[in-house]
């Protein structure tokens, strides 16, 4: 090797061989494709082999490329605690917090949580990834994610805010004008319902449990829809029944612009984990977010 591969040069090959693509490894590095693929050529002439093989279609390391994108890993995340470490000499966080939560939670965040931790920490910058499926947080490079409790995995601290929280089914009063209420999880397939998809693709069966008895429901319905937002203004708008979490009907309960159903057949989960790896140094700006997080009442 008559040169040492730069910083910049492993860290694009981490990136290409994580995201599995020249043009999205450009678009998080910022720079053109045809750059970054002028950079990988120059990598391998200096380290004599080749690390990567291309398509037209695809990008995948080679075996001397994995061996060296598998280290790279280890590296880069040491490195990023060392910096962590210097940034917390400094008077205020600094850097840029990159963290993983599903859209209704990130949705959630926009109200209070993220206007907060912005304007207490200004020097900060928040990249908040809204992923419709649980990822690998360490493999993807994200400082945290957010996840309800049994969705967080085992190896991982994990920082419980924003209490009890429960599904519950809810539609407009103009929906139940001339309708039975329902009054068992039974009834649900008497009314016309707002069905869910889970990221799998596959229907989300409402559940249910009273004194002990738990049962989950394949409900009926002439819409199906992938996002809490939108199961919300499919029921305000008379649309049918949604099930969705109570914390985002609530607003529109106090209202009246929503009626809440089954209520006593709805019991409470734990709620939502902000998580990160405990072998990691815990990055200045990721312990502010948890302050900011833990100290933010979301039934306000």
């Amino acid at each position: 090797m008559n040169e040492r591969p730069t910083l910049v040069e492993l860290s694009a090959l981490a990136a290409i061989a994580r995201l599995r693509s020249f043009r999205k490894a450009a678009d998080e590095l910022e720079v053109s494709p045809s750059t970054l693929s002028h950079m990988m050529r120059g990598l391998e002439a200096r380290v004599g082999a080749r690390l990567l093989n291309r398509t037209t279609r695809s990008v995948s390391p080679t075996e001397a490329g994995e061996r060296l994108v598998t280290r790279l890993v280890s590296i880069l995340s040491d490195l990023d605690g060392a910096l962590a470490e210097v940034d917390e000499l400094r008077d205020r966080p600094s850097g840029v917090l990159r963290i993983s939560a599903s859209e209704t939670v990130s949705m959630l965040l926009m109200d209070t949580v993220v206007p907060r931790y912005l304007e207490r920490y200004p020097e900060m910058e928040l990249d908040l990834v809204a992923e419709p499926a649980f990822i690998d947080i360490v493999a993807e490079r994200y400082d945290a994610g957010i996840r309800l409790g049994d969705d967080v995995p085992l190896d991982m601290i994990a920082v419980r805010f924003g209490g009890q929280s429960r599904m519950l089914p809810v539609a407009s009063p103009a929906y139940l004008v001339g309708r039975t209420h329902p009054i068992t999880p039974d009834d649900l397939a008497h009314h016309r319902c707002i069905r869910s998809r889970l990221p799998s693709g596959r229907p989300y069966r409402w559940e249910f449990e009273r004194h002990g008895h738990s049962m989950t429901t394949d409900v009926s319905g002439p819409l199906t829809l992938n996002r809490t937002e939108l199961m919300t203004k499919a029921a305000l708008q008379g649309l049918g029944i949604a099930f969705v979490p109570e914390r985002i009907a609530i607003p529109f309960l106090r209202t009246g612009a929503l009626c809440s159903l089954l209520e006593d057949w709805c019991p409470t989960y734990p709620g939502m984990f902000l998580y990160y790896p405990g072998h990691r140094h815990v990055p200045a700006g990721l312990r502010a977010f948890i302050d900011v997080l833990t100290q933010t009442d979301f039934n306000d």
